[in-house]
């Protein structure tokens, strides 16, 4: 259906492709068709569809509609000042329903809340207006796997060469890991992750797994001595966690306003859990061939392990971690608190990591 997208950019007027200019002011409420039930369908992280119902009455006088439209957070009192807030959208009376798309203005996953408008362009400029609709609220969606793969295609032109290395980690409190050894499996457990990295990325806040690092030092090919998470770390095997008969996918591409750049992986044994909510909303990489986390066999048949060097990884594991398939021991550097990821928002004004949806 024909849709409209666009936002109130200047104090003097409101533009939108296909749809006309608002310039002149609105008059007092005229005899036109109130929107009645709202229907909003076919929702993405970026747009959505929009259609009501309206009386007969008036609606031959109907050239154009406005559309309020809010963030929950921000929701203030229902009124259209259409030539000076942005959230106020104009479109030409089109048949319903009409698609409405900006990333300027929708971000992914975010609660909003719309209401409509009939209006009545007059010869002189004006406009007359029906009452307002009600207001009903919609969530916009997670990123599509279209959009992961843009982000994965960025994340790919920074990755950098690979580098060996030979076992995963997590830092710690050493409370952590004594709360661990108190649990009767003795296993870390996957939890829920945090709101950290991209707003659209669909494992926020969903998937259930344990963090880990892979990262090494360039100069000693051991992991670095300073974390920003705690004083003691796991250590586990490389082939325990990453095998032939794990699957691996791409997660997510950030930064936090620096020049470090993270890209999340998530590490899934074939057929669990994780796989199966990885499969169809995450990119599959190859786990032999990808330039981030790669698990292939030298000549001789033993396994061989690498990760990019120019991006921090952040791999999830989706099962329980047994602590006894490891070793836990203190580290002795720096505990680099700023360079925690914990709930990290993205910067939105990054060109190497963002891609033109909402962040």
């Amino acid at each position: 259906m024909s849709g409209f997208s666009g936002v109130s950019k200047t104090l003097n007027r409101v533009c939108f492709p296909g749809t006309d200019s608002a310039d002149a002011g609105i008059r007092d409420q005229d005899n036109l068709p109130v929107p009645q039930q709202i229907q909003i369908s076919n929702v993405t992280c970026d747009s959505f569809k929009i259609s009501w119902d309206m009386d007969r009455r008036g609606r031959e006088r109907i050239t154009h509609y406005f559309i309020d439209l809010n963030k929950k957070e921000n929701r203030k009192e229902n009124r259209f000042k259409h030539k000076d807030v942005p959230t106020k959208l104009v479109a030409k009376a089109v048949p319903l329903p009409m698609t409405v798309r900006g990333h300027w203005f929708l971000s992914p996953r975010t609660e909003y809340t719309v209401a409509a408008q009939t209006a009545a362009k007059q010869p002189d400029g004006e406009y007359s207006v029906s009452q307002w609709s009600e207001i009903i609220e919609f969530c916009t969606a997670d990123y599509s796997t279209v959009h992961l793969d843009q982000l994965l295609q960025k994340a790919e032109a920074i990755a950098g060469r690979m580098l060996p290395f030979s076992v995963f980690y997590r830092n710690q409190q050493r409370e952590f890991f004594c709360q661990v050894c108190f649990n009767p499996c003795h296993c870390m457990l996957p939890a829920v992750k945090d709101s950290s990295g991209s707003r659209g990325s669909p494992i926020s806040g969903k998937l259930e797994g344990i963090f880990f690092s892979c990262n090494t030092e360039f100069n000693t090919g051991e992991p670095p001595q300073d974390s920003p998470y705690g004083s003691y770390r796991f250590q586990i095997q490389a082939d325990i966690l990453f095998n032939q008969n794990t699957n691996i996918y791409f997660g997510d591409f950030y930064c936090m306003y620096t020049s470090y750049h993270y890209v999340i992986l998530v590490l899934a044994p074939d057929g669990s859990k994780g796989d199966v909510f990885c499969k169809g909303r995450l990119p599959a990489l190859d786990r032999s061939n990808n330039p981030f986390l790669t698990c292939s066999k030298e000549a001789e048949g033993s396994p061989c392990f690498r990760h990019a060097q120019d991006v921090i990884l952040e791999v999830i594991y989706t099962e329980p971690v047994d602590l006894s398939l490891g070793t836990v021991s203190q580290i002795r550097g720096h505990q680099l608190m700023s360079l925690s990821t914990l709930n990290a928002k993205k910067d939105p004004s990054c060109k190497i990591c963002n891609i033109s949806v909402g962040r």
